[in-house]
């Protein structure tokens, strides 16, 4: 626990060096904050550690105790064949599912937690079955071609023999024997196995679970941004939204922006704040060109036609979490603090109006994803926004060039046409498509970069788990490779035994780890996402990546082995065989 303290420490020191204090974000670049260390955290976690030594030290001993003594000395009774029931872990893993559908506790998804760690738990447990179900089918047809042929000794002192077609019959029944050894201790042993290689499904799975879930989100970042960014120039004021009653674009200089040179067509958008819960934060009122919302908002499923006599929104899939607002609704909320983002400069009458008739009833005509306001957005017909407030001013104003236009010509003439009509070209903001997409996607790899930092150092814990693991075995097993070399059995033989042994083991981990990545990353997209940000997303798995993520993990792990067996083969190995006799 010391040592993993001191080491989480010294990794989350580089992590600070190399990805600096946003972790990879890109937000505070320059800035270098010092490491903040915890004693009474890292006393918690260290107590954590003990006790979870302490009963990873109780659970075998209570199977040492059902070991016959005297078998057990002489080494025939620490191969237990038979197989334990696998109901167990089938039962925690049908709970985790079941977990997953819980609602979420204080907006914390405290149950999809639960159902991670229950998905984990029973897929570590099944291994053993895992083991048994894939290599056992292997078992009988892998001996067919040996017992089809002559017998071969298995040593082959010297250099080994070669035809004029290649290898010979000789060693390539030599080596088939050697897969054979391998894979039949992999399955005898099977307990043996899930223990090694637990700490690789564990740390496989959550890597495997973290990238699906980037991947997924990237991919529905990039279609959220093909929708909601059609045109190819976009101009804002530089003070943003939240100042959006002082600094704003008239209609006289959007109207004027339409003419302009290289100009196809224009289209407004006016972002403001409203407070519907003094509880909660204030959400975005979004007044836009709503002729057609399949196309102009990433809208989830169909919208809804707005019945006579009421006022179609379309409002984000946060505003369904926390407001309730669903579809083919009447969303009151909005209608009682409607009065409040009218202008009384500009709309004294409309003012009147709602104070003394019924309040405008807004119909939830559709839900729409929308990955930049956590809190709630609503979008409104911009003719309706007029109607009801009379205020025409706008933030951001989209531009559609001409196909022969040059896009810095018109960024020339805008800031033109700003600094004749107001004096204020330094308070436009412009901005190519290109430019912000690069820009946001950008911005959401640097915030998941620390990710793949996890990933490497998850999947670097389990093959530590697979090197002590098979350091152990190796010292256990001294009588064992002992005997392989009084049989004949090289030194190279030997290692190809382990590392057979660690190949067989670790395809079972990665295996069983992709499984249950997938399944965990089920949960995270579809339930503890949306349940924490109140957005969702569409499942996209990177099967080559994913692939290449378990190639790399049984390739680790087979030289992880390898290299802990090399002890396995010296000359005290083959004194040990006397120590029995």
């Amino acid at each position: 626990s010391a040592l993993g303290i001191a080491l989480g420490t010294g990794l989350a020191a580089l992590a600070l060096r190399l990805l600096g204090g946003d972790l990879g974000g890109g937000y505070f670049a320059g800035v270098a904050p010092a490491l903040q260390f915890d004693a009474w955290a890292a006393l918690v976690y260290g107590a954590l550690g003990v006790a979870a030594a302490g009963v990873g030290g109780w659970w075998p001993a209570r199977a040492a105790q059902k070991l016959p003594p005297a078998q057990t000395l002489k080494g025939l009774g620490a191969a237990q064949i038979g197989s334990k029931t696998h109901w167990v872990s089938m039962a925690l893993i049908a709970l985790g599912a079941v977990a997953a559908l819980a609602p979420p506790v204080f907006d914390i998804p405290l149950a999809a937690y639960l159902s991670v760690a229950l998905l984990l738990v029973g897929g570590i447990t099944a291994l053993p079955w895992g083991v048994s179900l894939l290599y056992d089918r292997l078992g009988k047809p892998a001996a067919t071609p040996a017992s089809r042929s002559a017998p071969v000794p298995v040593s082959l002192p010297g250099k080994v023999a070669r035809s004029r077609g290649g290898w010979s019959l000789r060693t390539l029944v030599a080596d088939h024997l050697l897969c054979m050894l391998a894979v039949e201790r992999a399955r005898r042993v099977r307990e043996s196995a899930a223990v090694a290689v637990s700490g690789v499904v564990a740390s496989l799975s959550l890597a495997v679970a973290l990238t699906v879930m980037v991947a997924s989100f990237r991919d529905s970042v990039t279609q959220w941004l093909d929708v909601v960014l059609p045109a190819d120039l976009y101009v804002r004021t530089s003070l943003g939204t939240s100042a959006a009653d002082t600094a704003y674009f008239p209609p006289r200089f959007v109207a004027a922006l339409g003419q302009l040179p290289g100009v196809a067509r224009v289209a407004s958008l006016r972002t403001t704040q409203v407070l519907l819960d003094a509880n909660q934060s204030a959400i975005a009122l979004i007044a836009r060109d709503l002729d057609d919302p399949a196309k102009t908002l990433p809208l989830v499923g169909n919208p809804l036609p707005v019945p006579p006599g009421q006022i179609g929104i379309y409002v984000s899939e946060a505003m369904v979490d926390l407001y309730g607002a669903r579809p083919g609704t009447v969303f009151k909320p909005l209608s009682k603090a409607f009065s409040a983002v009218v202008q009384p400069s500009t709309a004294s009458d409309a003012i009147e109006k709602i104070a003394t008739t019924n309040p405008p009833d807004f119909f939830v005509a559709g839900v729409w994803r929308d990955y930049a306001r956590q809190f709630g957005a609503v979008a409104i017909a911009q003719r309706d926004f007029e109607r009801l407030t009379g205020d025409q001013r706008v933030n951001d104003v989209a531009v559609w060039l001409q196909p022969a236009a040059s896009e810095a010509a018109v960024q020339d003439a805008i800031r033109a046409l700003a600094e004749q009509q107001a004096g204020a070209a330094g308070l436009v903001e412009l901005a190519s498509v290109r430019q912000i997409r690069a820009t946001s996607l950008t911005i959401f790899d640097r915030s998941f970069a620390v990710t793949y930092w996890l990933q490497g150092v998850a999947i670097a814990i389990g093959l530590f788990g697979v090197a002590a693991s098979f350091s152990a075995q190796v010292l256990a097993r001294r009588k064992e490779f002992g005997l392989l070399a009084h049989l004949g059995l090289t030194r190279r033989q030997i290692l190809t035994v382990v590392a057979g042994e660690g190949a067989a083991w670790t395809v079972i981990g990665a295996i069983a780890g992709c499984a249950l990545g997938l399944c965990v990353s089920v949960v995270l997209v579809h339930v503890v996402n949306p349940q924490s940000f109140h957005w969702t997303m569409d499942l996209q798995v990177p099967w080559a990546r994913l692939a290449a993520l378990c190639g790399a993990v049984v390739l680790a792990g087979t030289a992880t082995a390898w290299l802990a067996g090399r002890a396995a083969a010296g000359r005290d190995a083959v004194l040990a065989v006397k120590e029995d006799w």
